[in-house]
């Protein structure tokens, strides 16, 4: 494919930290250092939710996640959202944003993911082909206090319990058990050596000496399916049809179409001209590669729940009759965690993207990049489901649950402790329960604020105030 001869835009530098701060410290300073954080913010002072005087409104707050969204398209969204507590809880990233910011903290930040529910985790290749375990979706990402994280996913848990219709006690057991596996496994980060840490992965085969004989055949048989169903020539029959002897995207509403006004096989020259700059933030050797490839087509393409009403496309290139490439395009919005922290030291929000991927999993897809759309839209583009393993928690029982929770704890641990954190973050959280205890008891009471804010969606839909759009179940 064509490439233009700009310069991509220098990549900003994060400002390096206080000489003495960290590094010059030995183990035993940087723990008791963390330890003392307890004094300005109890472990147990996490233990407590009640929405504060002048919280907004719940459905204000999805209302205005939706700002600068396509409008057709959030009747979708409202649809999906309040299908239950649960599908509610995931597209209400902004709302527990905005109550975390009155909840205690440490005053310690990490990169966070911003979205960081039980669903964002999940299996996926790494360009050598090995699968990983971690946190796979990041377009909230930014740095912000670490206990966000850990209080939305452990939360997140409560919610998919009660969704399933399993005891608070249960549930209440998950969370200890997700905790203790995140505080655990920070404890195991924080001995090992700076670059030990780096290289450090949760690779599925691991993983998968845990499960009895039974579970660990049908994980292997969800993963031989996963794999065959991300090569691009499995992909081609499902999505690519052909318009005489020119293959394009296959329309398949509500969830992929092409623009209006622009008919299966014309792309559009601005987004030519982003995918010419998107080209620009790859590595030489990647951008050598993709000009092997044409771009044929590119599709609307309606994803998730939080993130329908964004513009996000599928694309598909060719190198020949029978030798497609899927690339995926996000639009990056500022993340929700901004309003309560500080703005994005990145001037496009796909370079944050890209740049949260990088910092937070070992390994991630070798197409990650970014560019910049009509109407100022900011965007990052990675590979169409390249072996990406998503939970099928609808499957999971109390002892699966269980299991994935403890999965989830140590990926997430994993991710904060590449800041360079995980001793202090040890220090506070300490050998005992305390904390895993405090917040367990945080997630029952936002799993019931949760339930409050699903309940005043559904009252709005129902009066009319708000449109939603519901889709046939599957």
């Amino acid at each position: 494919m064509a490439m233009t001869k700009r310069v991509a835009k220098k990549i900003p530098r994060r400002k390096p930290s206080p000489p003495g701060s960290t590094a010059s410290r030995t183990y035993a300073e940087r723990y008791a250092a963390g330890k003392a954080l307890r004094e300005s913010c109890p472990r147990n002072a996490h233990a407590r939710w009640k929405a504060p005087a002048g919280r907004r409104d719940a459905v204000e707050l999805v209302l205005a996640a939706e700002e600068g969204r396509i409008p057709e398209l959030l009747p979708l969204r409202h649809g999906r959202m309040v299908r239950s507590a649960f599908t509610f809880y995931r597209g209400a990233a902004l709302t527990m944003a905005s109550d975390l910011s009155s909840t205690p903290s440490t005053g310690l930040h990490v990169q966070c993911c911003g979205d960081a529910h039980l669903c964002n985790f999940g299996g996926f290749a790494t360009p050598e082909r090995r699968i990983l375990f971690a946190i796979n979706d990041l377009d909230e990402t930014h740095p912000a206090p670490w206990e966000w994280d850990v209080k939305r996913l452990a939360a997140s848990f409560v919610v998919a319990c009660r969704d399933k219709g399993f005891s608070d006690s249960i549930a209440r057991d998950i969370v200890m058990t997700c905790v203790r596996s995140y505080r655990e496994s920070m404890a195991e980060f924080s001995h090992m050596k700076t670059l030990e840490l780096w290289y450090q992965a949760i690779w599925a085969k691991d993983l998968l000496e845990s499960l009895d004989p039974r579970m660990r055949q049908r994980v292997l048989k969800r993963i031989e399916k996963e794999q065959a169903k991300s090569r691009g020539e499995e992909l081609f029959p499902k999505l690519v049809e052909h318009k005489g002897d020119i293959p394009v995207i296959k329309d398949q509403l509500p969830t992929i179409f092409h623009a209006e006004g622009h008919p299966p096989g014309e792309v559009q020259k601005v987004l030519r001209d982003a995918i010419s700059s998107y080209c620009l933030t790859l590595p030489p050797s990647l951008q050598s590669l993709l000009e092997r490839y044409e771009l044929r087509d590119a599709a609307i393409k309606v994803v998730g729940v939080g993130s329908v009403g964004t513009a996000c496309w599928v694309l598909l290139f060719m190198a020949g009759e029978d030798d497609p490439l899927f690339l995926q395009v996000k639009e990056a919005r500022a993340s929700v965690l901004e309003a309560y922290t500080a703005p994005s030291v990145f001037s496009n929000h796909g370079q944050r993207v890209v740049n949260g991927y990088r910092l937070m999993q070992t390994a991630s897809d070798m197409f990650l990049g970014w560019t910049q759309g009509a109407r100022g839209r900011h965007f990052f583009i990675r590979q169409l489901r390249d072996i990406k393993i998503s939970p099928r928690v609808e499957t999971f029982g109390p002892s699966e649950l269980g299991l994935y929770a403890t999965w989830c704890g140590k990926a997430l641990a994993l991710s904060h402790a590449r800041a360079g954190y995980s001793t202090m973050l040890s220090g506070y959280m300490g050998r005992g329960d305390a904390f895993d205890t405090a917040i367990a008891s945080f997630s029952k009471d936002y799993a019931d604020q949760n339930e409050k804010d699903h309940a005043a969606l559904d009252r709005a839909i129902h009066t009319g105030k708000v449109k939603a759009v519901f889709e046939e179940a599957e």
